[in-house]
């Protein structure tokens, strides 16, 4: 089994108390069955402590929260009980897990980290695009996909993270001519014959399709969505007005590299690309320091599937979503009254 994962991923480590948010704060931990039976037979205080803390939810096991929104394990120095009394190896899956990501395509697995964990945002934000590829003595699985659906999401998705990084484009340009090949890769897919792609004739249509962009109503989609943290709905009722970082580019990168291949389950690539375009520009939107709101939109968007069924499915669905206000929002004139609300 071959696997792919970013020169960073190793470089990762907890910043545990340091942490200036928390994966204990304000998430519902999932238990998985090999935890919770342990959990339920620990002698001691901690065992009782545990068993007093698991509930049922939804038809899973979790560890209920206190009332202030914190795991019940979180001890005030910012570390876990479990961990500090027994071990790592004594988390729960999700908990030893996260912020680490796994994707299995069968014959290959990437890795990445989640951008909804500080730490692994600095990571993100700073590092470049090299990866680092090992060799397991897993077999794997017979993969459910065609090859050639496979070998062309790889091949683009290579071409599309170029793109992205390519100089010659503002973040913006970069951005809108990500869109159009998405929908260009997406005809592939569907049996159309491959031509080239042009980013430049990409542009000249986006521009005469962009008109004044309603950004303000792209983030009352996402006020409507599930919201977990007093600090994202403060964000989306009074962005700040911020300028087009290139570090948006790394931000789009992280998005194509960790949903890009999910397509090759259903064959729906352009909500994917949607996505990502969307991400960025709700990042820059809501403007202040780049690294956290993109840690913060990560943590309330990516890490609830409900919301993360809510975006991909309003890529088709939300006028606010529609390729032309996402053009026009990247190409065009601004609302001036709503880009520069303050708080």
């Amino acid at each position: 089994m071959i696997v792919r994962k970013p020169a960073y991923y190793s470089e990762f480590r907890c910043l545990a108390g340091d942490c200036p948010d928390s994966c204990c704060h304000q998430w519902t931990v999932q238990i998985d069955e090999e935890s919770r039976e342990r959990y339920r037979n620990l002698d001691g205080e901690l065992g009782e402590a545990l068993r007093g803390a698991l509930t049922e939810e939804d038809g899973d096991t979790v560890l209920r929260n206190t009332p202030d929104g914190r795991c019940p394990m979180w001890r005030r120095d910012g570390l876990c009980r479990i961990q500090a009394e027994l071990g790592e190896s004594a988390l729960s899956l999700v908990c030893r897990e996260f912020p680490r990501l796994t994707h299995d395509y069968g014959t290959f697995t990437e890795k990445g980290l989640e951008l909804s964990c500080p730490e692994a945002a600095r990571l993100i934000l700073e590092a470049d695009d090299s990866w680092v590829t090992e060799q397991t003595p897993d077999d794997g699985e017979e993969p459910d996909w065609e090859d050639a659906d496979m070998e062309l999401l790889l091949r683009t998705r290579r071409e599309l993270c170029a793109m992205l990084q390519n100089p010659r484009f503002s973040v913006q340009e970069a951005l809108a001519a990500a869109l159009f090949y998405g929908y260009h890769v997406q005809q592939i897919l569907d049996g159309a014959e491959e031509t080239p792609f042009s980013p430049e004739n990409a542009l000249k249509t986006g521009r005469e399709m962009a008109q004044q962009g309603d950004m303000a109503g792209i983030l009352a989609f996402f006020q409507d969505l599930e919201i977990l943290t007093p600090q994202w709905k403060e964000r989306l009722e009074t962005p700040l007005v911020a300028p087009w970082e290139g570090s948006l580019r790394r931000i789009a990168r992280y998005f194509v590299q960790r949903y890009y291949l999910q397509a090759v389950s259903d064959l729906d690539l352009v909500c994917r690309v949607k996505f990502a375009v969307i991400s960025c520009l709700v990042i820059h939107g809501l403007g202040g320091d780049l690294r956290e709101t993109a840690q913060l939109y990560s943590k309330e968007i990516e890490n609830d599937w409900e919301n993360m069924e809510a975006v991909l499915d309003g890529c088709y669905r939300e006028p606010a979503l529609s390729d032309r206000n996402l053009l026009s929002c990247l190409l065009g004139r601004q609302d001036v009254e709503n880009r520069n609300r303050k708080k």
